[in-house]
C-alpha cells in the first residue's frame, strides 16, 4: 500500500461540526448537550405521510440530556429518518440488468440472471463463488414473495443483501450489476416499510445511507435540515464514539472542555 494513503475518516468536516455544536463525544468520552431545548424541541418523527416514510430508512436514536432543576438526566428515543437515494443508471452495459430491473420494480436477481445469460456464468460463479448460495437464497425468497406473497424471510433476504454490501465491487458487479447492491437494499428497504415489517440494519449500512442522502444534499445544494443534522451527528456518536476525533485540531478540542 502507498504510504502516503491516508483512509478517508468515517466523518466528514460536517459531521464532526455538528458534534462540535451539539457537544456529544470526543475520544469516547460523553459530554453532557447543554442545549437541552433544541434536544427537546426535535420531533420524535418528521411530518411524512405513510406513502412518502417508505422511501426512508427509519434509525432509533435514544437522547440523553441533563436536568438541573431536577438534578436528574432524561433519555428519550427520535427518529432519524434517512432518505434512500438510489443510484443512478446509465446507459453503459454494466448498468442495464439494473435499469430492466427497476423499470420493472424488481430487485437485481443475479441468480436468475445466470439463467437467462449463460455466457455470463463463467465471470459470475468466479466472482460470487464464496457468495453464490447468499444470491441463491434471496433468489428463492423474492421468487416466492412474488408468487405466494409470503413475507415471513423478506427480513433475510434484507440482510443478506446487507451482507453482500462487503463483498462488492467484484469483476461480474463492474461488468453487469454495478451497484446492484445499495439498490437491491433499498428495495428491500421500502418494501419492508409499506409492510410495517420492523427490522434494523448494521450501524456500518446506516453510516453509508447517510453519506449516499447526503452527497445528494450537496450536489443538489438542498436546503439544510438542522434536526437532519443533529440527529445524524448524535448517531455517529453512539454508533462510533472513537472515530473521526484524529480530526478534531487542539483548537477544536477546547469546545469540550
Amino acid at each position: 500500500m502507498d504510504s502516503s494513503f491516508k483512509p478517508k475518516p468515517l466523518l466528514n468536516k460536517s459531521e464532526l461540526r455538528q458534534i462540535k455544536r451539539s457537544k456529544t463525544r470526543v475520544e469516547g468520552k460523553k459530554v453532557i448537550t447543554d442545549d437541552v431545548k433544541k434536544l427537546k424541541s426535535l420531533k420524535v418523527t418528521p411530518e411524512l405521510s405513510f406513502q412518502e416514510s417508505i422511501d426512508y430508512y427509519k434509525e432509533p436514536i435514544w437522547i440523553e440530556y441533563y436536568i438541573p432543576k431536577e438534578s436528574r438526566f432524561a433519555f428519550e428515543t427520535k427518529y432519524l429518518f434517512i432518505l434512500l437515494v438510489d443510484p443512478k443508471i446509465t446507459e453503459e452495459t454494466c448498468d442495464l440488468a439494473r435499469k430492466e430491473a427497476k423499470e420493472k420494480g424488481e430487485i437485481v436477481d443475479i441468480f436468475a440472471y445466470m439463467e437467462s445469460h449463460p455466457d455470463s456464468i463463467r465471470l459470475i460463479e468466479d466472482s460470487y463463488h464464496s457468495t453464490m448460495s447468499m444470491h441463491e437464497t434471496i433468489h428463492h425468497i423474492y421468487r416466492n414473495y412474488k408468487e405466494t406473497g409470503a413475507t415471513e424471510d423478506l427480513k433475510t433476504a434484507c440482510y443478506l443483501t446487507e451482507a453482500l454490501l462487503k463483498y462488492e465491487p467484484t469483476i461480474a458487479g463492474l461488468t453487469y450489476f454495478r451497484d446492484y447492491s445499495i439498490y437491491n437494499l433499498n428495495f428491500w428497504i421500502r418494501t419492508l416499510n409499506r409492510l410495517k415489517i420492523d427490522f434494523a440494519l448494521e450501524d456500518a449500512t446506516v453510516s453509508l445511507l447517510i453519506k449516499r442522502r447526503n452527497e445528494i444534499w450537496e450536489l443538489e445544494n438542498r436546503e439544510e435540515d438542522e434536526d437532519f443534522d443533529l440527529l445524524a451527528a448524535l448517531f455517529f456518536e453512539q454508533a462510533f464514539p472513537n472515530r473521526g476525533a484524529g480530526e478534531l485540531s487542539s483548537d477544536d478540542m477546547l469546545l469540550f472542555e
